[in-house]
C-alpha cells in the first residue's frame, strides 16, 4: 500500500512541486483562475476577486466585501509554498489573514514584489496579482486530487480525511488514510465511485448527498477541460456544513489547446521561463536546467543520452533542447539565440544524427546564427548522417572557430574541457 501511495504522490509532486520549474507541457493557471473555473462547474469555492493594483484592491474591498471583518490576501504566482515563502523585501509569508481595513496595506506590500518559495528557486517570482478572499470558518480540512494514472490507464481520485498540509507529509504520517478510486474513462464517474471518495474523506457534518455531487462536479471539470491534474488542499468543511475547495491547483494538457481556447487564454507567460516561452513560439522542445553546457540535439532520446554523457564527463547540461526531425534553418537560428541568451551557458554542444534531419540544414543554421548572435562561448559540433559532408563543408567554409568531434563521447569530453578555457 505504502509503495503504491508513494508512487502516486511522487507523480503528483512531479506536476505540482519543484519540477514545475521545468516545462512539462502542462498549462498551469493561477489560483484565482482555478477558483473561477470551478465555480462555473458548480463547485463550491470561497468568494474572491483578483486585483493587480491598489486601486483595484480598494474597489474590491468596497464592492465585494462591504460587510467582512477579515479577509485573506493571497499572492498569485505559479508556484506552491506561498504561505511559507518570503518576499525579497523582507515580508514573511505570501498569504495573510488580516482585518478588512489592513487588506489594502498588505496587498501593497505584495504587488510588484518578488516572492521566494521552496518551489520558485532563489530567484523567486514577481507577484503581479493578489487574490482577496472571504475568510471562511473551517471545521475540517481534507485532501482531494485527480491525476492521470498510468497503471489504471485513466483518471485516479486520491483522497485523505486529513488535509491542509503537503501530500507527501500526509502519505508519510497517515498512509492508511489515503484512498484511491480509479475511474473508468469510458463509463465516467458513477454514484458508487463518488460515494467511495466521500467515505474516504469522511466529512463530519456536510450532507452526504451534496458531497457526492461535489465530487462528481470536480470530475466533470477534470474531464471536460482536459486536466492532467486537479488538486484541492484543503477541501474544507465549513461551519455551515458545506464542502468548499479552499485552495486548488489545476494543470491542463497542452495537446488540448486547440479545443480548450478559453482555458488556454488564461496562460500567464510572465510566470514562465522566458527561454521556454521563446522556444514554444518556434515549436522547439526546450526545458531549462541549471548547468553550464547548452545542448542542441535532434531527437528526445539522443538529447537525453547527450545530457547523460555530459554528466559522465563531469559537466552539467544547461538545458534539454530537441530540434526534432523537421527543423527549419530558422528554428536552428532561434535555438541558438535561446542557448546564448542564458548567462549560465559557458559552452555549447551540437549533436546531430541526421536521419530525417539533414546535417546541412543544421550547419547553415549554426552559421546564420553566428552572424546574428555574437558567439562568446566555445561551440562543439558532432555531425553524422544525412548530408553530413555538405554540413561539414558549410561549417569549414564559414571560417567559424568550432571544435569538431568524431562522436558523442568525444563531443561531450571536449565540451567539458572547453569550460576550463
Amino acid at each position: 500500500m505504502r509503495g503504491l501511495v508513494n508512487k502516486l504522490v511522487s507523480r503528483s509532486l512531479s506536476i505540482s512541486g519543484k519540477w514545475q520549474n521545468q516545462q512539462l507541457r502542462r498549462l498551469n493557471i493561477h489560483e484565482y483562475q482555478g477558483a473561477e473555473l470551478m465555480g462555473k462547474y458548480g463547485v463550491n469555492v470561497p468568494k474572491g476577486v483578483a486585483a493587480s493594483s491598489l486601486e483595484e484592491v480598494k474597489k474590491a474591498i468596497q464592492d465585494v466585501f462591504p460587510n467582512e471583518s477579515e479577509l485573506v490576501v493571497k499572492s498569485q504566482i505559479l508556484a506552491g509554498g506561498r504561505g511559507l515563502g518570503t518576499f525579497k523585501s523582507g515580508l514573511k509569508g505570501g498569504v495573510h489573514i488580516v482585518k478588512r481595513d489592513e487588506a489594502e496595506e498588505i496587498a501593497g506590500k505584495m504587488l510588484g514584489q518578488v516572492l521566494v518559495t521552496k518551489q520558485t528557486g532563489p530567484q523567486g517570482k514577481v507577484v503581479s496579482k493578489v487574490y482577496l478572499c472571504e475568510k471562511l470558518s473551517l471545521v475540517n480540512e481534507m485532501y482531494f486530487s485527480i491525476i492521470l494514472d498510468r497503471k489504471s490507464a485513466g483518471p485516479l481520485i486520491i483522497a485523505c480525511k486529513k488535509g491542509g498540509t503537503s501530500i507527501e507529509d500526509l502519505a508519510e504520517k497517515f498512509p492508511d488514510m489515503i484512498i484511491k478510486v480509479p475511474i473508468d474513462v469510458f463509463a465516467g464517474i458513477t454514484d458508487e465511485d463518488a460515494a467511495k471518495v466521500v467515505d474516504g474523506l469522511a466529512p463530519k457534518a456536510a450532507d452526504r448527498k451534496d458531497s457526492i455531487e461535489q465530487v462528481k462536479k470536480l470530475y466533470e471539470l477534470f474531464r471536460k477541460t482536459d486536466c492532467t491534474m486537479l488538486e484541492i488542499n484543503p477541501l474544507a468543511e465549513t461551519s455551515t456544513n458545506q464542502l468548499v475547495a479552499a485552495d486548488a491547483k489545476l494543470n491542463f494538457d497542452d495537446n488540448a489547446a486547440f479545443r480548450q481556447k478559453e482555458v488556454f487564454a488564461m496562460r500567464d507567460p510572465t510566470q514562465e521561463d522566458p527561454r521556454e516561452v521563446a522556444a514554444a513560439k518556434v515549436d522547439l522542445n526546450y526545458i531549462g536546467l541549471d548547468g553550464e553546457i547548452g545542448c542542441m540535439v535532434n531527437g528526445a532520446g539522443l538529447a537525453m543520452a547527450t545530457m547523460d554523457i555530459i554528466k559522465l564527463h563531469g559537466g552539467t547540461p544547461a538545458n534539454f533542447l530537441d530540434v526534432g526531425g523537421n527543423a527549419s534553418e530558422h528554428q536552428v537560428v532561434e535555438a541558438f539565440k535561446i542557448l546564448t541568451s542564458d548567462d549560465k551557458v559557458k559552452a555549447i554542444l551540437v549533436n546531430i544524427f541526421g536521419g530525417i534531419m539533414k546535417c546541412d540544414v543544421i550547419a547553415s543554421g549554426i552559421v546564420n546564427a553566428a552572424k546574428e548572435v555574437a558567439l562568446k562561448v566555445p561551440v562543439v559540433v558532432s555531425l553524422e548522417g544525412t548530408n553530413v559532408e555538405q554540413g561539414k563543408r558549410i561549417l569549414k567554409e564559414s571560417g567559424m572557430k568550432l571544435i569538431t568531434a568524431d562522436d558523442l563521447d568525444d563531443a561531450a569530453e571536449k565540451a567539458v574541457k572547453a569550460l576550463a578555457h
